[in-house]
């Protein structure tokens, strides 16, 4: 069954970043569509649905690969900024960050050494807190 699985997916598109966003976009429909019970909702994941699948199953490899790449392109702000954040919280766990009271640079410095003297890299500027 397996095999008869790769054969058929063999020279078509397959899933993406741009087909998983649909996905998600047609499961959140459906489900609002399950809890307010409109019709128009239904008619539109169904639609998204489609074209998913046509994306997925599509033989113009190139032409797949160009909307893809148009979506990433274009939330590639979002993108970068979830990543950020989702450091930023990773980090948070084993880093205090600081800002330099002189210039206002971000410092990084590890958690649980108690009272450090922390020099700022930028100015030079020494000052005193609780790691």
């Amino acid at each position: 069954m397996r095999r008869r699985l790769e054969q058929f997916m063999q020279g078509r598109y397959g899933a993406d970043e741009f087909s998983r966003f649909i996905m998600t976009v047609t499961l959140v429909l459906l489900v609002l569509n399950m809890i307010t019970r409109l019709p128009l909702l239904y008619l539109v994941a169904l639609i998204l649905l489609v074209y998913c699948y046509f994306r997925m199953f599509s033989r113009n490899i190139s032409k797949r690969s160009s909307e893809n790449s148009a979506y990433l392109q274009k939330t590639e702000k979002i993108r970068r900024s979830f990543a950020k954040m989702k450091r930023r919280i990773v980090q948070s766990k084993e880093y205090h960050i600081y800002k330099c009271p002189s210039c206002g640079q971000k410092i990084r410095v590890p958690r649980g050494k108690g009272k450090i003297c922390i020099t700022c890299p930028k100015c030079r500027k020494e000052f005193e807190k609780r790691s």
